[in-house]
């Protein structure tokens, strides 16, 4: 944006009619902050999505509580929810409107699985949720005072890991579709507990890459649209997280 000044006293020919000739001019740019991405902005709309999704979440859950069939909420909160994120990958532009409904549909997915395994295992999903909050503050407190760096090598194995492991979800559950299989990390063997805890840490790695996207945002002043984009990402992978400790607990508690 060019810089032309309203001001009489500040106008541009003013400047030039009194400055020494030059052989070069350079036109001085304004630079809006109200534009760019920063860390304050992106907690505060990652706040604000938390709030979507614990809102919807409350509507599939009282449902469930209530005598009425969450299914269709739940299922079709999922399915959404995943568009929703495939959508926002390729358009980063759009993630203002995508994140909000990211939120909102995932709500639904979220409060409805949580009901259905508090009813089966009692107390489960305050400790998913509690486990969830304190490898949240765990990873942010390592990131914060540098004692995890996110170099480009952590970055390659954590990338790696996670593809692997969608890979893996992917494959098992097409042949449990159509074949007989069984998914080693189905049941609550130890083998399958194993793989659930290997998940999480992967899951609470992928914590760091969403800090370090976020602080890197804010300071190569990207666009405002990014705050949406970093909350989002965040987001998905705290509720990844959950998930697994859900997943986990249950097989634990299967056990009893």
């Amino acid at each position: 944006m060019n810089f032309n000044s309203k001001n009489p006293f500040l106008n541009s020919k003013r400047f030039s009619s009194n400055a020494e000739p030059r052989t070069e001019v350079h036109q001085a740019q304004i630079i809006d902050y109200n534009q760019e991405m920063t860390v304050s902005g992106t907690i505060n709309k990652t706040a604000i999505l938390f709030l979507i999704l614990c809102g919807a979440a409350m509507v599939t859950w009282w449902m469930a509580f209530n005598g009425m069939n969450p299914m269709l909420p739940t299922i079709g909160g999922a399915i959404v929810g995943f568009i929703l994120v495939l959508v926002s990958a390729f358009k980063p532009q759009a993630s203002p409107y995508l994140a909000p409904g990211y939120a909102l549909f995932e709500g639904l997915f979220i409060g409805g699985i949580s009901a259905i395994f508090e009813l089966k295992f009692p107390g489960i999903v305050i400790n998913a949720v509690g486990a969830t909050l304190v490898t949240f503050l765990v990873c942010l407190g390592l990131y914060k005072f540098k004692i995890v760096k996110v170099t480009e090598q952590f970055k390659s194995v954590v990338v790696a890991a996670t593809l692997a492991i969608a890979t893996y979800y992917l494959i098992s559950w097409l042949f449990s579709l159509f074949t007989s299989y069984t998914p080693v990390h189905y049941g609550n063997s130890m083998m399958s507990i194993g793989i659930s805890v290997f998940v999480i840490v992967i899951a609470a790695l992928n914590l760091f890459l969403d800090f370090d996207l976020i602080e890197k945002g804010a300071k190569e002043r990207m666009p405002k649209f990014m705050e949406w984009y970093g909350a989002m990402g965040l987001m998905i992978t705290l509720v990844w997280l959950y998930i697994e400790f859900l997943r986990l607990f249950a097989k634990i508690a299967s056990r009893d």
